[in-house]
C-alpha cells in the first residue's frame, strides 16, 4: 500500500498507475484538500478533478504500460496547489479545446468531457513537459479568504 508523506506543510504520495489505486489518490486530495481549509463542495470539485486527470494519466498516457503517479499537495500564495507527475508520452490537457455541447449526445465525439470538467472546477490548470521527460500538471483552486 502507498505511503503518504507529510513535509513541511505538504503532503506527497507516489502510486502505482492503475486504476484500482485511483479510490487511494482520490481518498489523499480529499483529506490535503479538507485539512489547507478548502469548504466542502470545493474539495468535491478537486478530488473529482484529480480523479478525471489521473485517470487520464493512467488509461491513456501509461496505456496499461507500468508506470508511476507521483501526487503532491501544498497551500501557496491562497490557493491550494495539487501537482501530478508522470513519466508517460508527453500530453497538455490545456491545449485540448472544449467539446462543443451544443452538438446532440449521440452526435458528440467518445471522451473530451473529463478534461473540460476539470478545467471548470478549478480555478487554474497548468501543465509543463519537464527537462527530465516528465509531465507536470498543476491543479489550483482558490482556499477561501478570511470573513
Amino acid at each position: 500500500m502507498p505511503d503518504p508523506s507529510v513535509r513541511a506543510g505538504e503532503a506527497r504520495l507516489t502510486i502505482t498507475a492503475d486504476v484500482g489505486y485511483l479510490v487511494v489518490i482520490r481518498r489523499f486530495v480529499q483529506v490535503a484538500a479538507a485539512q489547507r481549509g478548502l469548504a466542502d463542495r470545493a474539495v468535491e470539485d478537486v478530488v473529482h478533478a484529480v480523479d478525471e486527470l489521473s485517470a487520464n494519466i493512467i488509461l491513456h498516457g501509461y496505456a496499461a504500460a507500468p508506470g508511476l503517479i507521483a501526487v503532491r499537495c501544498w497551500a501557496e500564495a491562497g490557493a491550494l496547489h495539487i501537482s501530478l507527475r508522470d513519466q508517460a508520452p508527453a500530453f497538455d490537457p490545456t491545449t485540448r479545446p472544449d467539446p462543443n455541447l451544443d452538438v446532440p449526445l449521440e452526435q458528440r465525439p467518445v471522451g473530451g468531457l473529463g478534461i473540460f470538467l476539470s478545467r471548470k472546477m478549478l480555478d487554474d490548470l497548468r501543465y509543463q513537459r519537464l527537462p527530465s521527460g516528465e509531465n507536470l500538471l498543476t491543479l489550483v483552486k482558490r482556499l477561501p479568504g478570511p470573513a
